[in-house]
């Protein structure tokens, strides 16, 4: 088990439902810290995830923020490490290479398309980085069916890989049990 896991979160306050989604952000923020997780977040285009940020700073958590070159940090998140990439795929790949695991919270559709994207510049379904996705009022649902009708036939042991949870504890559970799983 790897005793420090870094968790490449995705989730986006942009767009509907942003109350919600930043309290969620807030929730898993300090959850994952109090934990000892450390999480990585991608920064592009202005868009980050500052709720999650703080309240896992408050907590006493690490986080790490890989950022295009026009990112500018906030003045309240001084002081976290931030590592600037020009180039997007390149990017991605930073993401994939640190990451353990890949979490997404509801967000935009943005957020989730990082995600995927990222996921599959670490190797997909082949890599041993699983995903676990937080369906919150059924945020992944499409997704969801995407891992049944696709993934399923075409990734062995997709539901290994790729897990939906109904909470932010259910979240760090899956986690801990597919880090276990990969660590054999």
């Amino acid at each position: 088990m790897i005793t420090k896991p870094t968790l490449a979160v995705f989730a986006s306050d942009k767009g509907p439902g942003t109350a919600e989604r930043a309290s969620i952000m807030s929730q898993a923020g300090t959850f994952f810290a109090k934990k000892g997780a450390r999480i990585l977040c991608l920064a592009e285009q202005g868009i980050i995830p500052v709720p999650l940020i703080t309240s896992a700073r408050a907590a006493g958590g690490e986080v790490i923020i890989v950022a295009d070159e026009e990112f500018a940090l906030p003045p309240a998140l001084s002081g976290i490490p931030l590592v600037r990439i020009a180039d997007a795929e390149e990017r991605l790949l930073k993401v994939a290479e640190l990451a353990n695991i890949f979490v997404g919270l509801p967000g935009s559709l943005a957020s989730a398309s990082n995600l995927y994207r990222a996921w599959v510049r670490a190797g997909g379904g082949a890599s041993g980085k699983p995903v676990v996705l937080y369906n919150r009022n059924q945020a992944f649902e499409v997704l969801r069916g995407y891992a049944a009708d696709v993934l399923s036939h075409s990734v062995s042991h997709h539901e290994r890989i790729v897990q939906f949870a109904d909470s932010i504890d259910d979240v760090w559970n899956r986690v801990n049990r597919l880090l276990s799983e990969v660590a054999k």
